[in-house]
Order: C-alpha cells, then structure tokens, then sequence
C-alpha cells in the first residue's frame, strides 16, 4: 500500500486538522465539514488522519466490523461462535464517490450467486465497509439527492435496512462522516449540514515562509513517499498514542452544570437551529479538554469549540455568508481564563490556540469596462440595492430529460416514480423484477426452468432496469441588462429584487447559475456557470448600471457560454432567462442586429424566458417583441415572484405571453 502523506506534515490548516482530532477523540461529535478554496491540502489531510487513530477489534472474516466487546452486536453474518478469532486492523477510510448508485452505497443482491446458484445473497455496501470507521465524501456539495437522502437515514439512526430484489437486511452503520467542498460550487442542504458536527475554512496560507514550507514537504514528500513517512514516523507515533491517551481520560472530563448553562447560553444568543448545538459543543469542549490532558472544561475550550460547532448552525439567509462573529464570541464569553494545558507536539500538529491566520478569497466584482467619456462614466455609477428576495415563480424546460438529480426540470433520474423499463446493462439501475420475470417466463420450458423443484431459470438477457423520472436541475443562466435605460434606482432595484429571487430558486432546486450583463458597449460574463449562487448573488449586488444598451452583444455572450457548457455537461439542459426592456441603443442598426441575435438564438433550440423590465403608462412593447424572435415565453416583471404561479418554457414557434 503506497504510503500516505503523514498527518503531522500538513502545514498552514490549523483549524482543519484540530477539528479532524476532536473528532477522533470523540467520534460521536459527528464529523467534519471542510470548505474551502481548491489546492488547500484537504484531500491529502482526511486521508492522513486514518493512519494515526487507533486500530479496531473485528471477528475474522466479518464483513461488517462489529464489536467483539459489545454484547448487543448484530451481524447478518453471524452470530459468530466463541471460537470465531478476534483480530485487531487499521481503521477504514471508506471513499464515497460523488456518481456512486444507491446499490453500491447501501448493498444490493448479489447477482452472481443468484444467477448461478439460485441464493438469495446480500452484497454489503460503502455504508457497512465504513462501520466503526471513517466515511469521506469529497466535493460533498455535489452529492445528489438520493445519496444525501441515504446518509442522512444512516447518520440519524445508526443503521441501515435494505428491502429491496428480495433482500431484507439490517446491519449497523456508525462512522465519522467528513466531507469536502468548494462552496464556489454550491452549498449543502441544511438536513445533511446540520449532521456535520464542526465545519471549518481553510485557505492557503498568506504568510510566504508556510507556503515556501509546504511546498518543500510536498515536493519532498513526491520524490520519495516512504523515505519521507519514515522520517516523520517519530511525530506520526507521538501523535498516535497522544490521541490514544486522550480517548481513554475523555470519560473523566467533567462538565459541570456551569459549564453547560455558559453552552446554553452561547447557543442561545447566536440563535441556532435545534440544541445538536449545544450537544456538539459540549462533546467538543470535552474532547479539547482531553486533548489538553486536563480534567475538566475551562472557557478556552468552550471558545475553540463554539468556533468550530456554531458557524453552520446560526440562522441567516440563505445567501448570508457563514461564519461566526468573534468579537461577540468573546464578549459572550468575557475575558480568557489561563489555559493550563501542555501546548501539543510540533510538527504541524493543530495550534490549538486560533486560527492559521490566513483568510479565502472573496470573489470581486467584475472589472471595469474601457474607458469612456466623462458624462457616461457618471451615468454608470449608478447603483442600486436589491430588496427582498420572494418565492419566485417555478419556470421549467419542456420534456424529459437525463440531466443530475434536482428540483426542477422532469427527467429520468435514479430516484423516483417507475415509469418503465428497459434491458439492464453492466449492473446499472435498479433491477426491475416484474419485467425480468415477464423476459424469462417464455423461456422457462427450454432451460427446464420451474420444474422439478427448480427455480426460475435465469439468464443476463433477462435483467431489466427500471426506468424512473424525477426531476432534474438545468443551468440557470441569467442575461441581465444594466444598460441606462434600467438605471433609474427604483427600477434597478425591482430588476434586482426579481433576479435575486430567481437565483434564490435556483438555489432551493439545485441549479447551476450563470450570470451575464451588457451595459455601454459590450457583454460581460460576470459569472461563469457554478453551483454557488451565493457567489452569483454577490456579483449581482456589486452590479453597476448605466451607458447604452448593447443587446444584440449580450444575446450573443449568452449564446456563446451556453455552447461552451453543451460540450462540459451535456446532459443539463439550460435555461435563458432574458432581464431587459427590449430597448437597443449600441451600435448601428441596434434593433434590427438584436432581432437577428435573437433568431439565431432560437433557432439553436435553447429555451428562453424573457423577463419584461419595462414600466410606466406608455410602454413600447420591445419585450415582448424581442421574445417573439426569441420564440420565448413573456414575463413581466411583476409576475416574477408571483405566488402559486407555474410557466413552462415553451418551444413551438409562436410564443405565449402573459401568465402561464
């Protein structure tokens, strides 16, 4: 086995690599959740981690790692005889890839066995092979739903049940659930979020003399994997019996009704979600205690416990950032009292004290266009904020398709109502036993199937898969006008409020968003396609409006990033949505070019939704003109976030306007 990076090699995490030991200490904690910018080590120190915790007791040959010293263990693959030998190995880091089917991650018949001896046998999946171990998923944002659903069962009792192909089973699953992510890319469900007991940041460090440090080590580390574990073993063997000795005093740390009120407290006045909270602190405070080898909770512990368990419990807005206010954390908590404890080993252990000091990236707002004229450039400063957002109305792309498991769009998804059935391949799907049995009956005389005593004779050709459809998320992409003609503040205001409140749907039913605006002369893509709309929401508030209308050149941006991503993801099916007036003023020939823009645009088959920005006693109609080459449905602006309103994109060549 190739050896790994060693745990107390990884410089510039502090806050990463104490999180991942409180919670090797004390795995009811319940796990970590690892955000941050990609290139930050987190892949590389969860992995790490395996190699310092403590080994686990098994039977031999069991294949799902119960506890030899729990009396009250059961096991599909027993009950094992007092014979059975009891063997000690290293803890599992079971990997859950992000495509993985509900089949691998639960179990599933075994369809050899089935197929050739007649035996009904059960399979185990990801989810048995991470007992009493760890369970990472990297770029856990990305998890579909039906595999969210599954560790949500498993991490909220402990066990999992399969009832499905004729097998019935129920065997334990407790495991450390530590989890990845770019947020960049989207954020998690609040049910799944709620489950990760801390949640830290992590950034590359700033300070030049770390970054010059982690490159030798890595560089180091690459030439030579096991010459440089080796001469890190000393740190690795401190590491593992420190960690081993802070399991075994965890049951005499005392935390008294005084601490527990100043947790209550704590939770209370940053007003999160449930007492997991308070649970989660105390059991962390305790574990940090233990770390510390003291004997009971000081605030200190309480401190760096509240910063690593409250971030993702406190209530805020969806597209609030996360994150805890320290400077209220220390007034809450009033001043430090001394921590007494020994300061732990060196070597890139955890600094038990703070934070690495270095900060992410905050995405900026676009840069500036090309100079212009004074009288314009007055005009582009103006800037208008959004109010807020409401329940948007649900516009969805016509048919079925085969895109990712979301919330919007119908679609043929692993998880859903069966609407069919095909021939099964290479164990994909869910078997469809009604259609398999109905393939193999006519058969059942010529393979001497059924008779004498025999069971149903099968062979691959008759496996079918069942078909299911759901619903999928599409790639939201939003064009946006910023042009002079929308600058009046209270307009830009209700045009922002409207997109806001787009991208907060967007959000609710798993959607990848794009934004791009046009405004002087030119188009802008302000936001690549991503799952973060939470970044989309921050270029949308730093958005600028004024200068003329270039609409034919935000047409054609948004014609070209749809292509682009057709060839990245073609199974999501995208979705235009066009905020504009209908007015064109850049360019001669502005109009007409815009209209031209707009039939080629339809004619690629993309599905649009023409927002109506327009206001006032007199209107020109350009809008609704514009959806009419764009052969697009026609919203306007006030019907946007319209309650108990549902619009299709529609494709025929005439378009429909008004509500849906």
């Amino acid at each position: 086995m190739p050896a790994q990076y060693p745990f107390c090699a990884v410089v510039g995490a502090d806050d990463m690599t104490l999180a991942l030991t409180l919670v090797a200490i004390d795995p009811l904690i319940g796990g970590v959740l690892i955000r941050g910018e990609k290139g930050t080590a987190k892949t590389t120190t969860v992995r790490g981690l395996a190699e310092v915790l403590p080994a686990v007791r098994v039977y031999a040959g069991d294949r799902f790692s119960i506890d030899p010293d729990d009396p009250s263990a059961v096991c599909p693959d027993g009950p094992f005889d007092v014979p059975t030998p009891v063997v000690e190995r290293p803890v599992r880091l079971v990997e859950l890839p992000v495509g993985a089917g509900d089949d691998r991650v639960t179990g599933s018949l075994k369809l050899d066995a089935a197929l050739r001896d007649g035996v009904v046998a059960f399979e185990p999946g990801l989810l048995a092979r991470a007992h009493r171990g760890l369970l990472y998923v990297d770029e856990v944002n990305l998890l579909p739903d039906h595999l969210v659903d599954l560790l949500l069962d498993a991490a909220a009792t402990g066990r999992v049940s399969v009832e499905r192909d004729g097998v019935s089973v129920e065997h334990a699953s407790r495991f450390v659930l530590i989890g990845t992510m770019n947020p960049e890319e989207g954020e998690l469900r609040p049910q799944l979020l709620d489950r990760f007991g801390l949640t830290v940041e992590v950034a590359a460090p700033r300070d030049p003399v770390l970054r010059v440090q982690a490159v030798r080590r890595r560089l180091a580390f690459d030439a030579d994997p096991e010459g440089f574990a080796t001469r890190w073993a000393g740190e690795q063997e401190a590491l593992r019996t420190r960690l081993a000795a802070a399991r075994r005093s965890l049951a005499g740390v005392v935390l008294d009704d005084e601490t527990l009120t100043r947790i209550a407290e704590l939770c209370a006045a940053f007003d999160v979600d449930g007492l997991r909270a308070d649970l989660v602190t105390a059991r962390a405070a305790a574990a940090h205690a233990a770390w510390r080898g003291r004997t009971r909770v000081t605030l200190e512990d309480i401190r760096i416990a509240a910063r690593l368990a409250l971030p993702h419990r406190r209530r805020r807005n969806p597209f609030d950032e996360p994150g805890l206010d320290q400077d209220r954390l220390d007034d809450l908590l009033g001043h430090n009292d001394p921590d007494p404890g020994p300061d732990g080993p060196g070597g890139g252990l955890p600094d038990d004290t703070g934070h690495d000091g270095s900060a992410g990236d905050v995405p900026g707002s676009p840069g500036e266009s090309p100079p212009v004229p004074e009288p314009e450039r007055q005009a582009a400063t103006s800037m208008a904020s959004a109010g807020e957002p409401a329940r948007a109305r649900l516009l969805v792309v016509k048919g079925t398709g085969d895109g990712q498991a979301g919330r919007r769009s119908r679609a043929r998804t692993p998880q859903g109502r069966v609407a069919g059935q095909r021939r099964r391949t290479s164990g994909d799907g869910r078997l469809h036993l009604p259609g398999t049995i109905t393939a193999a009956a006519p058969h059942q005389h010529s393979r001497g199937g059924l008779t004498g005593g025999r069971g149903l004779a099968l062979v691959p050709g008759d496996l079918r898969r069942a078909e299911t459809v759901g619903r999928e998320s599409n790639l939201v992409l939003l064009c946006v006008d910023a042009s002079g003609s929308m600058a009046a503040r209270r307009r830009m205001e209700q045009v922002k409020t409207a997109v806001l409140s787009l991208l907060l749907d967007a959000y609710r039913r798993r959607d990848k968003v794009a934004l791009v605006t046009f405004r002087r002369h030119t188009a802008e893509v302000v936001l690549p396609p991503t799952g973060s709309v939470d970044v989309a929401s921050r270029r949308l508030a730093d958005l600028p409006a004024g200068g003329r209308t270039p609409l034919a050149e935000g047409l054609e941006r948004s014609g070209e990033v749809l292509r682009r991503e057709a060839l990245r993801d073609p199974s999501r099916r995208p979705l235009l949505v066009v905020v504009t007036d209908g007015r064109a003023t850049s360019g001669p020939d502005p109009l007409g070019r815009a209209h031209r823009a707009a039939a080629a645009l339809a004619t690629s088959g993309v599905q649009v939704v023409v927002v109506d920005c327009e206001t006032g006693r007199f209107r020109l109609g350009l809008a609704a003109r514009l959806a009419t080459h764009l052969r697009a449905e026609h919203v306007p602006l006030g019907e946007v976030t319209a309650d108990g309103l549902t619009g299709v994109v529609r494709t025929a060549t005439a378009p429909r306007a008004g509500v849906a």
